[in-house]
């Protein structure tokens, strides 16, 4: 007689802990049509200007506090989605990264600029303050970028900085490790603005100020 293998294997599943059905992941789509209400209701705009305003009267107030000798005072801005919207590359992609896609984007040097981030720009710049850009890009974008930013008149920068094409640092350690390579360099920062958690991370600078991004995190 055969042993009876079935009536063991359903003892065996049902001795087996109850484990609860996992809770269902919000739908793509619905996360999608969120951000793009947010940006078509005008709300996304509407942030960028108060963050931007937020540091405008926190630059125009620390300019007030008098130069010490010698002291050079510096910002820093990340570019994408910072000083740059590359909305007009993402939305049509629903969204998405395809890598080839990005570097004709990236190499065609028209991303619009974010205007109420670049009208602090050229306020700091006009008030002698140094201007320092750090990008998660890549050396093979500097043409690209240069490029971009010309046409954006946004070239009256003291340095740009792209992450070399072979590293494999994070976001957030290399921006920190070039804000202490600037800082090293006499200059003190007195702002840093950026759109992810990693642009802001780290130190290096007295204040930070984190533009909205519902669209990708970079860490």
């Amino acid at each position: 007689m055969l042993p009876r293998r079935p009536a063991l294997l359903l003892f065996t599943v049902l001795a087996l802990p109850f484990v609860a059905p996992a809770a269902e992941p919000r739908n793509l789509d619905t996360a999608k049509n969120e951000i793009i209400r947010y940006i078509d209701s005008g709300d996304y705009a509407r942030d960028l200007v108060h963050v931007a305003a937020a540091a405008e009267q926190y630059l125009a107030e620390r300019l007030k506090a008098p130069a010490q000798p010698g002291q050079k005072l510096a910002i820093v801005f990340d570019l994408d989605e910072t000083l740059l919207s590359n909305l007009p590359h993402m939305r049509p992609l629903g969204f998405g990264y395809v890598p080839s896609l990005w570097q004709d984007w990236v190499a065609e040097g028209t991303a619009p600029v974010i205007e109420p981030v670049a009208k602090l720009y050229h306020l700091a710049a006009a008030k002698g303050v140094a201007i320092f850009l750090i990008s998660d890009r890549r050396e093979k974008d500097r043409a690209g970028t240069e490029k971009n930013l010309r046409h954006a008149a946004l070239g009256n920068y003291a340095a740009l900085y792209l992450k070399p094409d072979d590293s494999s640092e994070t976001a957030q350690t290399f921006k920190s490790g070039t804000r202490k390579k600037i800082t090293a360099g006499g200059f003190t920062i007195i702002a840093n603005l950026g759109d992810q958690e990693s642009d802001l991370a780290g130190g290096y600078a007295e204040r930070t100020f984190k533009l909205p991004d519902p669209f990708y995190i970079t860490e």
